[in-house]
């Protein structure tokens, strides 16, 4: 367990807190409106970035005495998100809480400062279409170690589960980003080259990207599930769940392995089956048949084009020249089919 203090002054700044892997969503812009928070309370992830420098925060300048707003949304590498409950002793910076419609994006910079010595420390996001953090600059915070209880890692049996559909029928924001993420390791590790996919949720994720980003053409590779709970032989591509606490890769015996958000994976692998009732074989037949079916999605799915072009700008196979025409023809346009 650590605590984050004021790099200037030493005021603790946060609760206590634990690391846990970064979502894949941290940086998805989904909809217009109040999504929850990123982080459970008591958990912190560190954020790499792009790779990307960012230009430092400059004053905004004035034409005729309007002040001219300057957008400065992504943040620097290695930034720290801790839940919005978690911040202790910082008060807002007035001039820099702007926003797009209900609450603050962070498009000014850090919008917290420490309260004992004013330093700016932390940017609050928790406009619509943003899921609520508080992300701590790098260089205005310091970990602290403190007593507390050991984080208990959960087992590779107790992965938690994500429906695919949310109660009003539309595709889940979790899962538009998670599926965009496999699907970027997935273009990589295909060499260009045709990939087969199982039949049923799998397909419908996975298939209309992978149709649209790959060359046409009988399949030369095969991905399949595989991960806790599951005996299918694998030969060749393993699409497995990642850890969402430590973000380790479940281990297998495969060529290669595609990971997938823990959540997601396991709703595509189990169907959420055993969520339903704590049993070795299942839900029994007598009680499965008074469930309601699962809900039906709106529209076709649609990975999250921002996610998948992030996680593919970051793999650093993107400079090989096929996998860079990809890249190229996303860079302004993330929004387009099959994305879109």
């Amino acid at each position: 367990m650590v605590v984050f203090s004021c790099a200037s002054c030493g005021a603790v700044l946060t609760a206590r807190v634990a690391r846990v892997a970064l979502p894949d969503h941290s940086g998805q812009k989904y909809g217009h409106d109040l999504l929850p928070g990123l982080l459970e309370p008591g958990t912190y992830v560190v954020d790499p970035g792009d790779g990307r420098a960012r230009a430092p925060l400059t004053p905004e300048p004035e034409d005729h005495g309007v002040r001219q707003m300057m957008y400065c949304i992504t943040g620097p590498p290695d930034r720290i998100g801790i839940a919005p409950g978690d911040v202790r002793g910082t008060v807002f910076i007035p001039d820099r809480l702007g926003g797009c419609c209900c609450g603050w994006d962070g498009q000014y910079g850090p919008n917290l400062a420490c309260a004992r010595c004013g330093c700016p420390v932390a940017t609050r996001v928790d406009d619509c279409g943003f899921w609520q953090v508080v992300w701590l600059e790098p260089d205005a915070v310091r970990p602290v170690a403190v007593a507390g209880p050991v984080q208990r890692v959960m087992d590779w049996t107790e992965l938690p589960s994500t429906p695919p559909v949310d109660p009003l029928g539309f595709w889940s924001p979790q899962w538009e980003a998670a599926i965009a993420v496999a699907l970027a390791h997935l273009v990589v590790v295909s060499g260009g080259r045709r990939v087969s996919v199982p039949e049923g949720l799998v397909a419908e994720t996975f298939r209309r990207t992978i149709d649209s980003l790959l060359p046409p053409g009988p399949p030369e590779r095969h991905l399949v599930l595989a991960g806790p709970g599951l005996s299918t032989p694998i030969t060749d591509l393993a699409l497995v769940p990642k850890h969402p606490q430590t973000g380790e890769v479940w281990p297998c015996d495969a060529e290669t392995v595609v990971p997938l958000a823990a959540d997601v994976w396991t709703y595509l692998a189990f169907d959420d089956d055993r969520r339903l009732m704590p049993a070795a074989r299942g839900m029994p037949a007598a009680v499965r048949r008074d469930d309601p079916p699962a809900l039906l999605p709106h529209t076709l799915f649609r990975p999250d084009g921002r996610a998948f072009f992030n996680a593919l700008e970051r793999l650093t196979a993107v400079r090989q020249p096929w996998l860079r025409r990809i890249h190229d023809s996303m860079k302004d346009r993330p929004y387009l089919a099959p994305f879109a």
